[in-house]
């Protein structure tokens, strides 16, 4: 599985029906703009780049690849490119390649990879007589077109639903409104030090600083939350240690005394996943409360945290 690259995704049923409708509706208006320029046949090859950001836009619409620019300067630079591939190199098995090679380096420089770009440099060369007619005009239309009408589908869908605004800045700008002292909780680190740990990779990451800083604050201040009191344990309940790697463990206590409590009755547990799994152990309230960083639940593939701060 891991050499795959399959993941685990926590991603909620909504949120997957949403992404799907919004992808459909944005190609629908690709598709349809696509047709005043050239005929249906050859507007195939240049929807299927668009499908492809599609995915992009409404699947992961605060990803780094999902933004404007990428999206905009990945479309038009790769479309020049393409055109310009495809009326100088006379040999389209060369100038295919050409084109996506070209255009994939023209896109770092201009700091605007978007992966369906490669795609529309190869549409300009691949997509027959009447997209060679076309030209230059290729790039305004239907191309330009075409990403006005995705993006703005993207913005106008995705606001619909403040979880997902588009594009990512809009959603960096609520949170720092409504959280002004969050920027005080990342310590020490600072941008030259993220800076200096993303070059280290010395390849393009699909994750923005700032998508950094929110993990590693969400993850600070979930380690750094106290231990369960022992009064707050139940029976048949999930628990976690909140350690990482092969230390993480879940516990389920699956008996323990109904005598008056002083923390000191004894208690049964089963370890559930992570370190000693099926295995099971007895020992005190206190104990285990000691052990415990926070309840959890199982949900789908994953175990996810109870949040019972709103509990009085």
């Amino acid at each position: 599985m891991q050499f795959l690259g399959i993941e685990h995704y926590r991603v909620g049923h909504s949120e997957k029906l949403i992404s799907a409708l919004g992808a459909f509706l944005g190609i629908s208006l690709v598709f349809y703009s696509s047709t005043f320029f050239v005929s249906a046949q050859s507007s195939y090859l240049i929807v299927a780049s668009m499908g492809a950001s599609a995915v992009l836009l409404f699947a992961v619409p605060h990803g780094p690849l999902s933004q404007p620019w990428p999206v905009i300067g990945g479309h038009l630079i790769s479309a020049i490119v393409g055109v310009s591939c495809a009326k100088l190199i006379p040999d389209i098995f060369f100038a295919a390649p050409a084109a996506v090679g070209i255009a994939v380096g023209l896109m770092y420089y201009f700091k605007c990879i978007h992966p369906p770009g490669g795609a529309t440099a190869l549409s300009a060369v691949v997509g027959g007589n009447e997209i060679m007619q076309l030209g230059y005009q290729f790039v305004l239309t239907p191309v330009l077109i075409n990403v006005a009408a995705i993006i703005s589908v993207a913005f106008l869908f995705n606001l619909l639903f403040k979880w997902r605004r588009y594009p990512a800045y809009l959603t960096r700008l609520k949170a720092v409104s409504e959280n002004k002292e969050s920027e005080n909780a990342y310590g020490a680190i600072s941008h030259e030090d993220f800076v200096y740990a993303l070059s280290e990779f010395d390849s393009f990451i699909d994750i923005s600083e700032k998508d950094l800083l929110t993990i590693y604050d969400l993850v600070t201040k979930r380690h750094h939350a106290t231990n369960i009191p022992y009064a707050d344990l139940m029976n048949g309940h999930y628990y976690s240690n909140g350690e990482y790697g092969d230390l993480w463990s879940v516990r389920q206590i699956i008996d323990w005394s109904e005598a008056v409590e002083s923390g000191e009755e004894k208690l049964i547990y089963k370890v559930i996943a992570g370190a000693d799994r099926r295995s099971t152990g007895v020992m005190t309230k206190n104990e285990f409360s000691r052990w415990a960083k926070h309840e959890v639940i199982r949900d789908e593939e994953n175990w996810r945290r109870v949040d019972n701060s709103s509990n009085p």
